[in-house]
C-alpha cells in the first residue's frame, strides 16, 4: 500500500489552499446559482418523497386487499365446512330420533360413521332406560319394622292404663 493521498479529491471535504496556492473566492452571482439548484433538488427530493409514499401506500393498500381476500376466502370455507358438518348432524340425529340439544351435545364426530355410531349408541342407552323403566322395587312401602325391646317397653308403658 502506498503512503500517499489519493489523487481524487473528497467532494464532501471544503477545498483547502495548498501551499503557494491562493484560495478561491466565489462571486455573489455564482453563489445564487449554487443556492437556486440546492433548492430545485430539495424541491425536486421532496416530492419524490412524497410520490414514494403515495407508492408505498398504494402497494400496502393492494397487499391489505390480498390478505383481506384470503382472510375472506379462509372464513367461508370455513363456514362451509361448519354449516355441513352441522347438516350431517341434524341428518343423523333426525335418522335415529335424537332431539336436538342431545345431538348437540352428544353428536360430536365429523364423519358420518362416526356420527352414526355415536346416535347408535345414545338411541340404545335410551331404549335400555324405557325397557327397565323406572322401577324401584319396593318404593313407597313401609316394610313392618322388627319390634324390639324398646318399642315393646315404650308400648307397654303407654298403653298401660292404671
Amino acid at each position: 500500500m502506498s503512503t500517499e493521498a489519493s489523487a481524487t479529491p473528497d467532494p464532501a471535504a471544503p477545498a483547502e489552499p495548498q501551499e503557494g496556492q491562493e484560495p478561491e473566492i466565489f462571486d455573489a452571482e455564482y453563489v445564487k446559482k449554487l443556492r437556486a439548484e440546492a433548492a430545485k433538488y430539495r424541491t425536486d427530493a421532496k416530492a419524490n418523497a412524497k410520490a414514494a409514499e403515495k407508492l408505498a401506500e398504494i402497494e400496502a393498500a393492494n397487499q391489505t386487499e390480498a390478505e383481506k381476500s384470503a382472510a375472506a376466502l379462509a372464513a367461508a370455507q370455513s363456514d362451509a365446512e361448519q354449516a355441513r358438518a352441522d347438516a350431517l348432524r341434524f341428518k343423523i340425529a333426525a335418522k335415529f330420533q335424537v332431539g336436538d340439544e342431545d345431538a348437540d351435545l352428544f353428536l360430536t364426530g365429523t364423519d358420518e360413521e362416526t356420527l352414526t355410531r355415536q346416535a347408535q349408541r345414545l338411541t340404545g342407552i335410551a331404549e335400555e332406560r324405557r325397557k327397565n323403566g323406572n322401577h324401584v322395587p319396593r318404593e313407597g312401602g313401609n316394610p313392618q319394622a322388627k319390634d324390639d325391646e324398646m318399642k315393646r317397653f315404650t308400648r307397654s308403658l303407654f298403653n298401660k292404663a292404671d
